[in-house]
């Protein structure tokens, strides 16, 4: 894929950087240029990975994307590099072809595929924060979202709209606001005045690798994080709640994503409050050895899911 574009994508005016596909806007300040220059480190171990992965000869699966391309920073796409995937543009000529698109809802339609090519993600319509809450509420058999107009107490506020980060408590009840969905309070604050979010990525509809995403509680609806770990679903959920977030993947054709697990420290629960068909990684914050091996994780899952 030609990635001397991909800079395209953005639009810097009046000290702020625009994402035009999503529409969303971050200040272009020193914390910003702190997280590229981190991540380029990370890139260049990528682009070893695809130069040494070309030279190897070995058998190399094909994959196309409609009807974006991921850029660098999606976790998909050094994940290709780690896998020796090809990327091509043409669907029909492609082992793999690949939904990929920002938008919370989209109108998905498989494209011309040849036979026994595995179509990724085309049932992943719908990730608004709703449909999310929905879904959970079926997989695990308990709720997550709330009634604003009669809920007593405190709730959460966010956007129905993918990658938004504008939660907000508030106190219930209320007439509730356009575009906005209302969630109840979990509590998923540990030692340290911190908030922990369990993020799961899927692969195949599996988990595969837990970030274990710690800020202080100030920030506990913010992408911005102090700590990140790295960890294995195993050693971060039960065997129910593994099936709990299989079912939710399933209910929302997340075939590749993210998912936003969080704890109830209370009822000892989780709760998955998100869902990110294009996630990005994986986190800045994650030590770079750490980066490199959750990678690999993810290659092999990769190649063993849809190119086995």
């Amino acid at each position: 894929m030609a990635n001397r574009f991909w800079l395209s994508d953005f639009e810097i005016s009046r000290g702020r950087v625009h994402i035009k596909k999503t529409g969303h806007v971050t200040p272009l300040d020193g914390s910003l240029l702190k997280s590229v220059s981190t991540w380029l480190s990370f890139y260049s171990f990528a682009q070893y990975w695809r130069v040494r992965r070309r030279l190897s000869g070995h058998p190399r699966p094909r994959i196309a994307f409609t009807p974006d391309q991921p850029r660098p920073w999606y976790f998909i796409w050094p994940v290709l590099q780690c896998a020796g995937a090809i990327i091509v543009k043409d669907s029909s000529e492609a082992d793999i072809v690949f939904h990929f698109d920002d938008s919370t809802l989209t109108d998905a339609h498989e494209p011309p595929m040849k036979p026994g090519a595995v179509a990724v993600n085309y049932d992943c319509r719908d990730i608004s924060k709703s449909r999310v809450a929905e879904a959970f509420e079926r997989a695990s058999g308990y709720g997550l979202a709330v009634d604003p107009r009669t809920h007593q107490g405190p709730m959460v506020e966010k956007a129905e709209m993918n990658g938004a980060h504008d939660g907000r408590i508030i106190e219930g009840p209320m007439e509730p606001l356009d575009g906005k969905t209302y969630q109840r309070l979990v509590d998923n604050e540990i030692e340290g005045g911190m908030v922990e979010d369990l993020r799961a990525t899927i692969v195949g509809g599996e988990p595969i690798v837990v970030f274990r995403k710690r800020r202080g509680l100030d920030r506990r609806f913010l992408n911005e994080n102090d700590e990140v770990l790295l960890s294995r679903p195993q050693n971060c959920y039960s065997p129910d709640e593994l099936d709990v977030i299989r079912r939710f993947a399933a209910d929302i054709g997340l075939d590749w994503g993210g998912v936003d697990v969080l704890r109830d420290r209370r009822s000892g629960k989780i709760f998955i409050v998100d869902a990110n068909k294009t996630d990005m990684g994986p986190p800045i914050a994650l030590p770079l050895g750490d980066k490199l091996k959750s990678t690999r994780w993810m290659a092999r899952a990769f190649l063993s899911a849809f190119a086995p």
